[in-house]
């Protein structure tokens, strides 16, 4: 059995792209060059940033085609994350919303790469 502990998102400039996530998580990428960034969460999850236009073959799917989603255990933590990041000018897609499956709010990267936070339904 095959266990993916990676996701890689294409974006446009890796520089940027790693800048803002090293903002966004608080911790800096392991790794990084001018085409590429690795971060590795708490998680154990790997995030690459690599640089759209040295991806071979290239790309068919434009960002937002899938989320990065972050769960958390309560809704003021939710909350509080969600005024964060707006205080950080996150681009917001979606507001605090109560969904089928729990509360949730969506952001937007530089790329446009959908970062969804969540927590569950009771």
């Amino acid at each position: 059995m095959i266990h993916p502990d990676m996701m890689i998102l294409y974006v446009a400039d890796a520089e940027r792209s790693a800048a803002f996530y090293a903002e966004l998580f608080g911790c800096a990428p392991v790794e990084a060059s001018a085409n590429f960034a690795m971060f590795v969460l708490p998680s154990g999850l790997k995030l690459g940033l690599w640089a759209r236009s040295g991806v071979l073959p290239p790309p068919t799917a434009e960002a937002g085609a899938s989320e990065l989603v972050v769960a958390l255990a309560q809704p003021a933590q939710l909350q509080q994350l969600f005024a964060d990041w707006q205080l950080r000018g996150v681009s917001i897609a979606q507001p605090p919303t109560e969904m089928d499956f729990g509360l949730t709010f969506m952001a937007l990267d530089p790329d446009q790469h959908r970062l969804r936070v969540f927590v569950a339904a009771p």
